[in-house]
C-alpha cells in the first residue's frame, strides 16, 4: 500500500474510533434531525451536561460537528451530509444483520 493510502486509512481509523461510543453515535443521529444545544442533547440522551460537552469536544476535534454561538449557548450541527450518511448506513447495516 502506498504511503498516501496508509495515511488516509489511518485517518479513517481515527474517525471510527471517535464513532466508537454509543453516546457519540446517538448525538450524531439526533443532530441529523436538527441542530441542538448542549443542554438539549444532554436532556434528550439523559447524560450530564459536562459529559455531553466532553463527547461534543471529541466530535468537534474529528470535524464531525460544528457549533455556532447564540448569546451564551452553543448550537451544534453536523459538519456535513457525509456524517449523516455514515451514521445512518451503520444503523441500517445493523438492522439488516439482526
Amino acid at each position: 500500500m502506498r504511503q498516501e493510502n496508509i495515511e488516509e486509512v489511518s485517518k479513517a481509523a481515527e474517525l471510527f474510533k471517535a464513532l466508537g461510543s454509543p453516546v457519540r453515535l446517538a448525538i450524531l443521529w439526533k443532530l441529523s434531525e436538527r441542530p441542538s444545544t448542549v443542554n438539549e442533547l444532554a436532556e434528550l440522551l439523559d447524560v450530564s451536561q459536562p459529559l455531553m460537552s466532553q463527547h461534543l469536544r471529541v466530535l468537534r476535534q474529528h470535524q464531525l460537528v460544528n457549533s455556532t454561538v447564540h448569546g451564551q449557548y452553543h448550537t451544534y450541527q453536523l459538519a456535513d451530509e457525509h456524517v449523516s450518511h455514515i451514521v445512518g448506513d451503520a444503523i441500517e447495516h445493523t438492522k439488516e444483520r439482526s
